[in-house]
């Protein structure tokens, strides 16, 4: 029974950071992408490709920054949010 309840609360902080994510994702991602979209002055499409590109390359440089440290789980949610928050602007 015991173990069964640690999945349980596994699975409820899983969910948990997933919501987190999710939600952050849907806040405007990685406000340095769109700060350096604004600097440049661009718009529609051009925008929108400049803006994707710039925050799957953070992403991926939080992800392997959090690989390094080893980290897994909730930790890596959290220090993935928290290096792509803090993401400086790119110099595209």
């Amino acid at each position: 029974m015991r173990r069964i309840q640690g999945w349980a609360a596994f699975g409820v902080v899983l969910v948990g950071a997933c919501c987190a994510a999710a939600a952050w994702a849907a806040d405007g991602g990685v406000p340095a992408c769109e700060a350096a979209a604004r600097e440049k002055k661009l718009a529609g499409a051009a925008k929108t490709s400049f803006v994707q590109k710039c925050e799957k390359d953070a992403q991926a440089r939080c992800e392997a920054q959090a690989s390094e440290k080893k980290l897994a789980g909730a930790a890596k949610t959290s220090f993935v949010n928290k290096c792509l928050r803090e993401t400086p602007t790119p110099a595209q």
